[in-house]
Order: structure tokens, then sequence, then C-alpha cells
């Protein structure tokens, strides 16, 4: 291990919050039974609102950001883990209260680690991270719900961004009929390029509520909340269900329960964070068999750590197509 870990360290005094590049002392990381050289990192919207402190996702200070990394295990107290193991964490308050991806080592519970398919390169694992993950459980609790290919189109809303980007790779490959729902249509290339059979503009989600409205589509992977997910509801087919995972418009549900006692749809909760590690497990093992390498490739742009600083605002305002891996040694 390093006498030094080089991260992106948020701290906090009595006027304000403030994220930097710096150094810290080995001592100064967590106690936790498996240490980690860490290879990638990822930006998701979370760590947007943590790196910006737009919004309070960190509750301990000082604290390395990142709720993902990907890499190499150097030590372990742990018997399910031994040095070489190529691992990859994601949540468990992994930049909220625990440090987290965005430094070069990291030690933590084994609990929180999974062994990374082979297919994966830990790269590989950072363009998916959190996002593309949460993008399959949502998928997977589709399929636990009943939504089929034969049942209609799913709906994926804020489909250019990263949850949307992998949900709609993997959807397409399931054989599912997929619209894309998007404000910036001028990615239409890049979302037919992951399976868009059609696009949409969220302008058409976004407006005033109706109880019930034209039934369009069998499913959908929502990560917007407020009005747009209240209206994926009301046009969900009988029997139907959206799974919701996110609130880039807002915590705010402006229904009805007309979609859930008129036509049966259900509202699944997705939870990434403190989701059961079997359950982890088999979400990685699925990304392993039906996402399309190519297709993740198509999503990533790449950045060094310090990059992190200035692409955290931009991610906020919706300006980050698809994922990006942080190289942290870079």
């Amino acid at each position: 291990m390093p006498d030094s870990v080089r991260c992106i360290l948020i701290t906090k005094n009595e006027n304000s919050q403030g994220a930097a590049l710096t150094e810290i002392g080995e001592d100064q990381l967590m106690d936790g039974d498996v240490t980690v050289d860490i290879a990638y990192s990822t930006l998701n919207y979370k760590d947007g609102l943590a790196v910006t402190g737009s919004a309070p996702v960190v509750r301990k200070f000082p604290l390395i950001a990142g709720i993902d990394f990907a890499g190499q295990v150097s030590r372990s107290a742990d018997p399910r883990f031994k040095p070489g193991d190529i691992v990859v964490a994601n949540g468990w308050g992994l930049g909220e209260t625990f440090h987290g991806g965005y430094a070069t080592c990291a030690r933590v519970k084994g609990d929180w680690l999974v062994h990374l398919p082979r297919r994966f390169s830990t790269q590989d694992a950072m363009a998916i991270g959190t996002a593309g993950y949460t993008a399959m459980l949502a998928v997977m609790s589709l399929e636990d719900l009943g939504v089929t290919p034969n049942k209609g189109s799913v709906l994926v809303t804020g489909s250019a961004g990263g949850v949307g980007s992998i949900a709609l790779a993997v959807l397409s490959k399931l054989g599912f009929r997929v619209i894309a729902a998007t404000g910036r249509l001028k990615e239409e290339s890049y979302l037919r390029a992951l399976g868009a059979s059609e696009i949409i503009d969220r302008a058409e989600l976004a407006t005033e509520v109706r109880p019930l409205a034209k039934e369009r589509w069998a499913g959908a992977v929502d990560s917007v909340g407020s009005k747009t997910l209240a209206n994926v509801l009301a046009s969900t087919s009988y029997g139907g269900a959206v799974a919701a995972c996110g609130l880039a418009q807002g915590m705010d549900l402006p229904g009805s329960v007309a979609p859930f006692i008129l036509r049966g749809v259900t509202l699944a909760g997705i939870d990434s964070v403190y989701c059961p590690r079997p359950r982890r497990i088999q979400a990685w093992e699925r990304l392993a068999e039906d996402l399309d390498l190519v297709k993740l490739a198509a999503t990533v742009s790449h950045a060094k750590l310090g990059d992190v600083l200035s692409l955290a605002p931009q991610i906020l305002k919706g300006q980050v197509r698809g994922r990006v891996v942080v190289d942290v040694g870079a």
C-alpha cells in the first residue's frame, strides 16, 4: 500500500463545502478487512451532487468522494478475497458516509465487494458503474414482474444518461422494442445505435399529469421522477410495471392512484446502495451475459481524476452523455 493516497477530498467549514484533488496518508483510510488498489472509478449523478455540494449527499467530513470503484485486492483478512483478485464496489455509503472511489487506494469491508466477472476489465466495470448496475437491477425487476418483449414496448427515460444508456442497450439485446425519452434529440443517432426503436421528446412527459392516458408501453425504466414518472405511470398498459431509480427532475410524485387500481400497474423501487450482496452478484452476472460490449464502448468517455471537479457540474445540467470512466492514476 502506498504511503499516500491521491484522492478527491470533500471538506466543510462553517461557511462552505468544497472538493479538491489532494493527497492523504494511508492512516487516514477507514477501517476494513480488504485493501484495494483502485484502477478506475466513474461519474454518476450522485457524484455530481456530492462534489458540487448541490445536495447533502456527503454526511461525514472530510470524505473521499466517489460511489464506485474497480481494482485489484492488495491485502485481505476476508477469506473470500485474496491478493490479486479483481473486484468492484458500488454503493454501501461509499462517497457518502465512507471514503469512496475517487482515490488510488481504498480499505473496505469484504461484504461490499463483488468479484468482477471475467468478461469485464476494470475499465469495463466502471463504464458500467453504479448507473449500469442500477439499470440491470431495474431490468431484472421488470422481468420479475412479468414484463416480456411480447407484452409491448418498454420506455426508458433519461435515455442519454448513464442509467438510460445501459438500460437501453440491455433491453434491446433482450429483444424488447425500446422507446427512448430524451431532452437531447440531437442524440438520436447515439440512442438508435444502442437499440432504440423510437425517440420521444422528454417534454411530452413533463406536462401536467392526467390520472390516466393512452396505454403506450408495457413497462418502463425511469431515472427522472416527478411529473415524468407520474405521466409514465399514466401511460403504462394494463398489468404493466415501472422501475423507478432516479430523481433528476425531482423527488415528488404528483400523480394519481388510477394506474394502480384501474390498470393494475406496479411501481417498483430500485435501491442500488444497500441492495443485498446475492442480488448484486446476480446483476453483475446478468450484465456479463446481456450487455453488448461494443454498445457499452459507444457510451464511454474518459477522464482523469482531476477532471471530475469540472465534470461534476456538467452532469447535473444534463451535459454528460453516457458513461464517464475515471482513471484515478492519471
